[in-house]
């Protein structure tokens, strides 16, 4: 090992999977709503004519004029992750990659015609290289997904929808939009993360990127597997009350957050689908155009269900209890909603009383 550390290349240590289709990566939600896309004649080609209508070429000679084009002479280092995570996903047009100077640590891949890679100073500043292949790779995935196609197609129209917001019951349909098409994004998110660990086949980066993506440079300070009980406590802590806070604090948000996409990352890098691709079974690309959008869909609603389920969040331990046809439902929300640990029998004793005030401190 050399003093920069750059002897672990990809090409030369890390598997590639040549011909994967992104399906073998993407969340069932994100990869449901992609193949309905991808199956609709002429869509791609409908709306990159509609680029001219797109801030597409302003952003692109904003951030030519205004930010640093990583290659050879600049940023040496990020231009070498960047082709690598190509060559592992088989990516075959490396997109532009640019560092444009904001001390928030962020990234995206926006555009129609061609892929744009964005990360910050603040993002380059904060990560290590490992912790940085992984974020590189997450761009990517984006990219071989066709995420900023969509995006910014969707984007647009919801913006374009949001101009007749005044027509009888416009701001309901809009706000309708604007919630799927939010947790299409954070799916979309989780379908990223799992490439990007593709690309760096290295958990731990993974899950340090992360945190310090939630905590900053304090790296010292943080513990992963403490991080990830904060997922755990999250998902199970409270009441109804909680859990209604949890979805009016995630609507808005086009990410899930940090501590929920750890687990969720962790949660795939265990499974077998994840070892599967790591011994080179996986869906290739000139599959693709077999895939059904029936097949899709079930395959989403089924993930829907067995998240249900298998949550520990009241109110989706609720919902599995109203689908499983449990009784007594009047007096389940009574309980999750005063917080009432110890059931209806104990709301009449003073054992109910300390139940709910456990359950709501």
């Amino acid at each position: 090992m050399t003093e920069t550390g750059r002897e672990n290349v990809p090409s030369r240590t890390r598997r590639r999977f040549p011909g994967i289709s992104s399906r073998a990566y993407e969340h069932p939600a994100d990869r449901s709503a992609l193949v309905a896309l991808r199956k609709l004649s002429g869509f791609d080609t409908v709306f990159k004519a509609l680029s001219g209508l797109l801030p597409e070429r302003s952003l692109r000679l904003l951030y030519l004029s205004d930010s640093v084009r990583v290659g050879d002479a600049q940023f040496a280092h990020l231009h070498d992750m960047l082709r690598d995570a190509c060559y592992i996903l088989d990516l075959e047009k490396v997109p532009s990659m640019y560092v444009t100077q904001d001390p928030k640590p962020n990234a995206m891949c926006i555009g129609l015609d061609e892929p744009i890679i964005v990360v910050t100073t603040g993002l380059v500043e904060l990560l290590d290289e490992e912790e940085m292949r992984a974020v590189v790779g997450h761009e990517v995935g984006h990219a071989l997904s066709g995420h900023s196609v969509y995006r910014t197609v969707l984007l647009f129209l919801t913006g374009l929808a949001l101009k007749v917001a005044w027509i009888p019951l416009g701001n309901v349909t809009v706000m309708a939009i604007v919630t799927a098409l939010r947790e299409w994004f954070r799916k979309s998110e989780l379908s990223a993360d799992r490439a990007g660990l593709l690309v760096g086949q290295d958990l731990q980066a993974s899950m340090r990127g992360l945190m310090k993506l939630a905590g900053g440079h304090h790296l010292h300070e943080m513990n992963v597997d403490a991080f990830l009980a904060q997922a755990e406590e999250y998902e199970e802590s409270g009441d109804l009350r909680d859990s209604v806070l949890k979805i009016l604090n995630v609507l808005p948000r086009t990410h899930p957050f940090t501590t929920v996409r750890a687990a969720e990352l962790k949660k795939w890098a265990e499974s077998r689908d994840f070892q599967r691709i790591m011994d080179g079974h996986y869906p290739r690309r000139s599959e693709d155009k077999d895939t059904s959008v029936t097949d899709s869909f079930r395959e989403s609603a089924g993930h829907y269900a067995q998240t249900v389920r298998g949550s520990k969040d009241p109110l989706m331990k609720l919902v599995g209890d109203i689908a499983g046809g449990a009784g007594d439902l009047g007096g389940k929300l009574f309980d999750k909603f005063s917080g009432a640990a110890g059931g209806r029998s104990g709301r009449d004793g003073d054992g109910g009383e300390d139940g709910g005030g456990k359950g709501t401190a």
